[in-house]
């Protein structure tokens, strides 16, 4: 049954592994962690005037550079002057140069959030009236491509490698002491040591292009690692590696010295240090994400921090404990199996590590979303969501596992003593009848099925009627070659029939082999869970997303200039060339959209007057969909002042807006500008 049932947990458990690396391959671009919460000009907004700066505010503090605001005109070119300065708070600005043309212009940025994230985006505002403009205002996240991808794998790695290091690591020296010198436990510790230091390494070189250009060819820059190492997120990176440096030591005295301590109580004194030791560097390496990132930012960062440590130790205690008592179930020696008590002990520990995660985890989703509709309406909520149903599945998985732990016996069962009594006298009888026809054999095979560790490969029977036998004890001083070459290949053949006997014995006992498909179903879960986590670390919390969407509801509200929702004004000079042929005239259109709309008309002088003209009249044309000209024409209210009522837009799109000036019976002009209306 164990041979039908096995197969089908590992396969479930690769396409686990499979549709964790599709979470990370389909993740998509770390959102921004630090929002734009407002601007001037406002995105969209045509001003009468060329501003003097343009401005940004965001939702937290952002670490600038020479490049991180760009002002850029209709043709692409830069008019923005000097280098971006904090004015207030989180207000963030940069000047631009006198005498800008009208038209549509572009602000593009570019900065880093203060848990260490990249933000970049654009919009874009007009002088005058908008225009066509050749900057395009999309594919500005600096995240996406092959650096930013590699970025996020590196931080899964960097991950799974804590965990499993810290994790393995505490599962040896609180439940199975014996484990520090089963080689397989040992590789696994220690792969995570080297996993966690080659991705700290990577994204150490990975950062500068990750927050700037997003270029392969920027990942060897020393300039850019320069700069990586004067901002928090490399001196984090940086105290991650000295850090690791001392977790090599302690990896190397729990594998070295601790294996080979035999005195009862000098072990325990090492174990004490090793154990303050430990907690020391694993808290010190969980203390270098949560200082660099969500935690050390927003509500409550002096709280936020220590729980994020805890949160992360809990989880290394319970995943990696988790990874290492796989590996002992599967690949320990059968001479040397863990123990039910160190089953136990470390359902225990698991135990007290879900307890923790749900405490600290109850604070840190509070701290993120700060509102329940934040679960459904963002996607931290929804990846958080996600994790919480991943949690509690394998929560139900390991309690299947604690109950094969309580069933788990301490001793083998009777079936495996008949096993290893059969496979044992087996085993003897074929490879002394090699060595012997006679009594050896038999005395050979009832000292293995009695149990000795080590059989007697010499094949002396103590009778004197067998000469080879007595020149494998020693009797004669020069053994033959031949006889020396038969003994090896015996001991060799003893050597595999003992091994493939422990295997059967190892796999023998029905519960032990239900704890080990459990314990592999809960580490496939953990994979996909691990991956949910990282991509989780990448994306805006749902409180900033929020706030922010309500920052710029408000910004919009307050911004009548704005198209899409207030009223459009729009300020054309002209000159028909005859007697007082010279004037500005206005369109106010309110409210800019799709459907109706409400238009009003001004002529002044150039002096700012109002005054009369025999005729005025408007048409709207879209260009890009062959609708139009659309002509409508005012009603005369008041001096220079023209209305029409119930104008009708019927799509959204940039609009070019023709007006028609007559100054006398033969003085006439049209004069236009375009508009992004609905």
């Amino acid at each position: 049954m164990t041979q039908i049932i096995a197969p089908r947990v590992r396969t479930v458990v690769l396409l686990l592994l499979a549709a964790a690396c599709a979470l990370l391959a389909g993740a998509g671009p770390a959102s921004a962690h630090a929002a734009v919460t407002g601007s001037d000009p406002a995105q969209g907004a045509v001003v009468d005037k060329a501003p003097a700066r343009i401005s940004l505010t965001f939702s937290e503090q952002v670490a600038l550079s020479d490049d991180s605001l760009r002002v850029l005109d209709p043709e692409g070119k830069r008019v923005d002057a000097g280098e971006p300065s904090n004015v207030s708070g989180t207000t963030y600005a940069v000047r631009l140069h006198s005498g800008l043309p009208d038209g549509t212009y572009t602000v593009a940025y570019q900065v880093v959030s203060a848990d260490s994230h990249p933000v970049a985006g654009a919009y874009t505002f007009s002088i005058g009236a908008p225009s066509k403009t050749s900057v395009s205002v999309s594919g500005q996240s600096t995240d996406d491509g092959v650096v930013g991808w590699l970025y996020g794998f590196g931080r899964y790695v960097s991950y799974a490698g804590f965990i499993v290091m810290a994790g393995g690591a505490a599962f040896v020296l609180a439940c199975w002491p014996r484990g520090s010198g089963v080689r397989p436990v040992q590789r696994f510790v220690v792969s995570g040591w080297l996993a966690l230091t080659a991705a700290t390494l990577a994204l150490l070189l990975l950062r500068g292009s990750f927050t700037g250009s997003g270029k392969v060819a920027d990942v060897f820059d020393l300039s850019l690692l320069g700069q990586v190492l004067q901002t928090k997120t490399g001196a984090a990176l940086v105290s991650r590696l000295l850090l690791l440096a001392a977790a090599a030591l302690f990896i190397a005295v729990l594998f070295g010295a601790y294996d080979k301590r035999e005195d009862p109580q000098e072990k325990r004194d090492l174990t004490f240090g090793l154990a303050i030791g430990g907690v020391v560097v694993a808290a010190g390496l969980a203390a270098s994400w949560a200082m660099s990132e969500h935690a050390s930012v927003g509500l409550q960062a002096g709280i936020a921090m220590p729980v994020d440590v805890l949160h992360l130790l809990a989880v290394a205690a319970w995943l990696g404990g988790l990874g290492a008592l796989l590996v002992a179930l599967y690949r320990a020696p059968a001479d040397a199996p863990v123990d039910a008590s160190a089953v136990r002990r470390f359902s225990r520990v698991a135990f007290g590590s879900v307890l923790a995660l749900i405490t600290t985890g109850t604070y840190q989703s509070w701290r993120q979303l700060g509102s329940w509709s934040a679960f459904t309406d963002t996607r931290y909520g929804q990846l958080l969501l996600a994790k919480i149903a991943l949690v509690a599945v394998l929560v139900g998985v390991a309690w299947i596992s604690r109950r094969w732990t309580g069933r788990l016996a301490e001793t083998v069962p009777a079936s495996a003593e008949r096993e290893k009594a059969r496979v044992g006298a087996g085993a003897d009888a074929s490879a002394g009848a090699g060595a012997d026809a006679s009594a050896g054999a038999g005395a050979d095979a009832s000292e293995v099925a009695a149990g000795n560790a080590e059989p007697d490969v010499t094949g002396d029977d103590r009778t004197g009627t067998d000469t080879k036998a007595d020149a494998y004890t020693g009797d004669q001083p020069d053994p033959k070659p031949a006889d020396t070459k038969r003994a090896a290949q015996l001991a060799r053949q003893r050597a595999a029939q003992d091994a493939a006997r422990q295997k059967r014995l190892r796999d023998a006992d029905p519960n032990r082999s239900g704890l080990r498909r459990s314990v592999l179903a809960e580490a496939g879960i953990a994979v996909v869970l691990l991956a949910v986590t990282t991509v989780l670390t990448q994306t805006e919390p749902g409180r900033t997303e929020e706030e922010a969407k309500a920052a710029t509801s408000s910004s919009a509200a307050a911004s009548p200039d704005t198209g899409a929702s207030g009223a459009l004004t729009l300020n054309m000079p002209f000159d028909t060339g005859g007697k007082d042929g010279k004037g500005i005239v206005t369109v106010d259109l309110d409210p800019a959209r799709v459907g109706d709309n409400e238009m009003h008309v001004y002529v002044e002088r150039p002096n700012g007057r109002a005054f009369d003209i025999p005729e005025v009249k408007v048409d709207f044309t879209l260009k890009a969909k062959d609708i139009g000209p659309l002509p409508v024409v005012p009603d005369h209210l008041a001096t220079g002042h023209w209305s029409a009522n119930g104008v009708q837009i019927p799509m959204a799109g940039d609009w070019k807006v023709d007006v028609t000036v007559r100054t006398s019976d033969i003085d006439e002009v049209t004069v236009s500008k375009n508009a992004q209306i609905g």
